[in-house]
C-alpha cells in the first residue's frame, strides 16, 4: 500500500512503513533527525518553475496536475524512482511525505494517481 502523510503530522507511526519525502525542498522547521525519512525523492517533485506557477496562481490545479504528470512521464529519473516505489510497496507499506498545507489539491495526490497509472502500465 502507498499512502500519503503530511510530514508535520505525527512524525512517526508504526503503520508508516518506508517513509519517502517527495518535496524538492526540505520542510521548514523539521529536523532531519526527527523526521525519520528513509529516502528523499527529489526526482518525483514538481519542477521549481511548475511549482511556482501554481503557487503564484499563474495556472490552476487542473493545469498543474496535467503538466506535473507530463514532467513525471518525461523524466527517466522519475520513472526509475516510480519503479523503486512499486518494488518497496510489494514488500510493505510506503508513506509519501509532503509539506503542503492544502490536503485536497497538492502534488502528492497527482503523484499517487500517476503511480497507479504507472503500475497498471508496467503490469501489462
Amino acid at each position: 500500500m502507498i499512502q500519503k502523510k503530511r510530514i508535520y503530522d505525527q512524525y512517526l507511526a508504526d503503520s508508516d512503513g518506508k517513509r519517502i519525502l517527495v518535496d524538492r525542498l526540505w520542510p521548514r522547521g523539521v529536523k532531519k533527525s526527527d523526521a525519520h525519512v528513509d529516502d528523499w525523492a527529489k526526482a518525483l517533485a514538481p519542477s521549481n518553475g511548475l511549482r511556482k506557477a501554481w503557487h503564484q496562481g499563474d495556472i490552476d490545479y487542473s493545469r498543474f496536475a496535467q503538466d506535473y504528470q507530463k514532467e513525471l512521464s518525461e523524466s527517466d529519473d522519475a520513472q526509475a524512482y516510480c519503479q523503486k516505489l512499486l518494488d518497496w510497496e510489494s514488500q510493505g507499506t510506503v508513506t509519501l511525505l509532503y509539506a503542503a498545507k492544502n490536503q485536497e489539491e497538492n502534488h502528492v495526490l497527482v503523484l499517487m494517481d500517476y503511480l497507479d497509472q504507472f503500475n497498471k502500465e508496467t503490469e501489462k
